[in-house]
């Protein structure tokens, strides 16, 4: 009865261990080729699922981060070298650059919409007082009245 709880756990790690290695992306394992990862969790069953997660499996939480900061189009190997060359880690948005230049485009972005709108409300009023002055040259009499 007091081995029942141990080998549950066992049994329950071992397949744990096996579908994570199965449905891992082959080049996302590390260490050895996913084929010789499932023979060794098969083979050495707890150990081997031991040895699977400290050495084999894939660094999801690397990944997953630099994904937030990388594009949407790479592939999860892109990712994987990404995150393993340290540009994927988390930064704080004051201390990432490609945020501050996001900001800096966006800002200037705006002051230069906002710089063609003056520029739409002066002609427009410039056109305005240009007719004006063509329609009293065009009738001249019409002011003496």
């Amino acid at each position: 009865m007091r081995y029942i709880i141990p080998a549950t756990l066992g049994v329950a790690l071992f397949v744990y261990g096996l579908i994570d290695c199965l449905r891992s992306e082959p080049s996302d394992v590390r260490s050895i080729p996913k084929p010789a990862w499932v023979l060794v969790i098969v083979l050495l069953n707890v150990i081997g699922v031991a040895l699977w997660f400290l050495f084999g499996r894939p660094q999801y939480a690397a990944a997953a981060s630099s994904q937030g900061q990388t594009s949407g189009g790479q592939s999860s190997g892109q990712r994987s070298q990404s995150a393993s060359t340290g540009y994927g880690r988390s930064v704080a948005p004051d201390d990432n650059p490609e945020f501050l230049r996001n900001l800096s485009v966006d800002r200037s972005q705006k002051m230069e919409a906002e710089r063609l709108r003056k520029l739409k409300a002066e002609l427009e009023a410039h056109e305005a007082k240009l007719r004006e002055d063509k329609l009293r040259e065009q009738h001249p009499n019409d002011e003496k009245k």
